[in-house]
C-alpha cells in the first residue's frame, strides 16, 4: 500500500509533502498540475498526509470512491 495524492492538489501544489517525505518519493515538474507519489518507493510512513494544507493525500485504502482513479494516476506518472 502507498499514499496517493488526489484532486485537491491541483492548483495548489504546495510542496510541504515533498519536504516531509523521508524517502523522496513525491515528485512533480513545473508543467505538472499536481504532485505525485511513487507507489514503488513510498514506505507508507504517512509523514506527508498531515502536512498537506488541502487534505489531498490519502492512504491508498482510504481514498474516497470518487477519487480512486488517482491511485492509477499516481502510479502511471512514474511509468513515463
Amino acid at each position: 500500500m502507498a499514499y496517493v495524492i488526489t484532486e485537491a492538489c491541483i492548483g495548489t501544489k504546495d510542496a510541504s509533502c515533498v519536504d516531509a517525505c523521508p524517502v523522496d518519493c513525491i515528485h512533480s515538474t513545473d508543467a505538472d498540475e499536481q504532485y505525485y507519489i511513487d507507489p514503488d518507493t513510498c514506505i507508507d510512513c504517512g509523514a506527508c498526509e498531515p502536512v498537506c494544507p488541502v487534505n489531498a493525500i490519502y492512504a491508498e485504502s482510504d481514498v474516497p470512491d470518487e477519487l480512486k482513479h488517482y491511485i492509477q494516476k499516481n502510479a502511471d506518472y512514474y511509468k513515463k
